[in-house]
């Protein structure tokens, strides 16, 4: 039985606040500002945020950052945290939310997944009732939240699975939404393997809807990007100034091919999303921890962006 979607355009016009959430971490609190503003459209006040893990290239200290290991942070919930242009790492690292915080002067939320789902899913509960918000929206870049889990580009579902589960545990509760901008534009799964998704999403229903850059929000992700290092979410800005072709990322080891496409976000429902599509969603839906999570990947063959980030640190990664 296919599950029960409200529409996207029911969802919205009864909608007043939304928390907007890039779900991968690095720049994907980027990747939220055309949502963000369609939203808008809609009268819904937004509240931005991402998750507390910068690449490699910028903290090189593996995983997400806990709670102790950030600075000029106030604590909502357990897993939930209000950011501001002055958060940092103890060691000196600014997330990219704390950039996005400074350019629009206002407060951001950085949401802790090392307690797992279970934590995330208690965290944003509690979040969502202290904000008075009544919309959850999950936007990842790139689109490894819809990975069936065989994808042999597939290098970073840790933080996408462990959002994506708990979205969709939470879409019960809240009207929730999970996006993907960019369409490929991370260089893990290809545009066949997107289509694929997408289409199995589609035929339950799931697809609620898609959205592109406007040239307002292109002024704005362009000035966005020249602040925020982000090669994913850079990606769309590219293509929606009509660049064409293949270009390298990630220092040259993954290939994206630029398209129209990557300039849409598709709305679907995260449920369906889960059930029909996101096996490493459903693996850790059941994690109390960062480390229950990612071995509950490895059960599959999964080479996490965890286990990219600890092989480097040791020494032992190549690029």
């Amino acid at each position: 039985m296919k599950t029960p979607v409200l529409s996207l355009e029911k969802s919205l016009k009864t909608a007043k606040r939304a928390i907007v959430l890039g779900i991968g971490g690095g720049g994907d609190i980027v990747g939220t500002i055309p949502t963000v503003r369609f939203l808008e459209m809609f009268g819904i006040e937004c509240i931005l945020g991402g998750l507390p893990w910068e690449r490699a290239v910028f903290d090189p200290i593996p995983g997400p950052r806990i709670l102790k290991e950030i600075k000029n942070v106030e604590v909502l919930t357990s897993t939930v945290w209000i950011a501001n242009k002055e958060t940092v790492t103890t060691t000196g690292v600014r997330f990219a939310e704390s950039v996005v915080a400074e350019v629009y002067g206002k407060e951001v939320l950085l949401v802790d997944i090392t307690k797992g789902v279970a934590g995330v899913v208690k965290g944003l509960r509690g979040a969502m009732r202290k904000l008075g918000a009544d919309l959850l929206v999950g936007i990842d870049v790139g689109g490894d939240s819809v990975a069936f889990g065989y994808e042999k580009g597939l290098a970073s579902p840790l933080a996408d699975s462990i959002m994506t589960a708990a979205i969709s545990i939470l879409s019960g509760e809240f009207s929730t939404v999970l996006g993907v901008f960019g369409y490929g534009s991370d260089g893990e799964l290809t545009h066949e393997e997107l289509e694929r998704a997408f289409t199995v999403v589609a035929k339950e229903g799931g697809i609620l809807g898609s959205w592109g850059i406007t040239p307002d929000v292109l002024c704005e992700l362009e000035m966005l990007v020249s602040k925020v290092p982000t090669e994913a979410s850079r990606i769309p800005v590219e293509a929606a100034k009509g660049e064409r072709g293949e270009k390298t990322i990630r220092g040259g080891i993954r290939k994206v091919t630029l398209s129209l496409l990557s300039t849409i976000t598709f709305y679907m429902h995260p449920r369906i999303v889960y059930d029909k599509v996101s096996m490493p969603a459903r693996l850790v839906s059941d994690s109390r921890s960062l480390e229950e999570a990612n071995e509950a990947l490895h059960s599959i063959g999964l080479f996490t962006e965890l286990d990219y980030e600890r092989k480097k640190y040791e020494g032992k990664g190549s690029d």
